[in-house]
C-alpha cells in the first residue's frame, strides 16, 4: 500500500484508554483490512494522548456524534463513530474500522483532513461539530 504523504496533517487528539484498544483493533485487521489498519494505526502514532477526564470536548473520540462536510460533494453528514459491533448505518453509527471514522477520529472542530474513501480517492472532510455522549 502507498502511505499518504505527512503534508500538513492536523493534530490528532485521543482519549489514551482508547488509543490503546484501537490500536489493538487495527492490528487485529491488519490482514482482512490492511489499508484501514494502517490508517488507524498511523494516526494513533501521530496522536498527542489525553486521560478521559482531559480530552478537548470539540475533538472526535469513540462515541461522539461528529457533523463534517464531505468538501468534494458539498455533503454535510452526522455520523456516531462507534465499535464494529455498535455500527448501524442507517441508525447512522459508524465503525471506527471505516475509511472516514479511522480519518474523522481525535480530529477538532474546524480541523480538515484530506483523506482516502474505500476507492482510494482524497477527500476533504471538514469537522463543523462534535457532540459528545453523556458521560456517566
Amino acid at each position: 500500500m502507498t502511505r499518504m504523504p505527512n503534508r500538513a496533517k492536523p493534530p490528532v487528539h485521543l482519549i489514551d484508554i482508547e488509543a490503546e484498544g484501537l490500536t489493538n483493533l487495527a492490528l487485529g485487521i491488519a490482514d482482512t483490512m490492511p489499508q484501514v489498519s494502517e490508517l488507524l494505526l498511523d494516526e494513533i502514532a501521530r496522536a498527542q494522548t489525553h486521560r478521559a477526564e482531559r480530552i478537548p470536548p470539540d475533538v472526535v473520540t469513540m462515541h461522539s456524534s461528529v457533523e463534517f462536510v464531505d468538501e468534494a460533494s458539498g455533503v454535510d453528514r452526522t455520523v456516531q463513530i462507534v465499535y464494529p459491533a455498535q455500527a448501524d448505518i442507517a441508525a447512522g453509527r459508524i465503525s471506527i474500522l471505516t475509511p472516514i471514522a479511522a480519518g474523522l477520529i481525535g480530529l477538532r472542530e474546524g480541523q480538515s483532513i484530506s483523506w482516502p474513501d474505500r476507492e482510494g480517492r482524497e477527500r476533504k472532510l471538514t469537522i463543523v461539530k462534535v457532540t459528545q455522549p453523556t458521560r456517566i
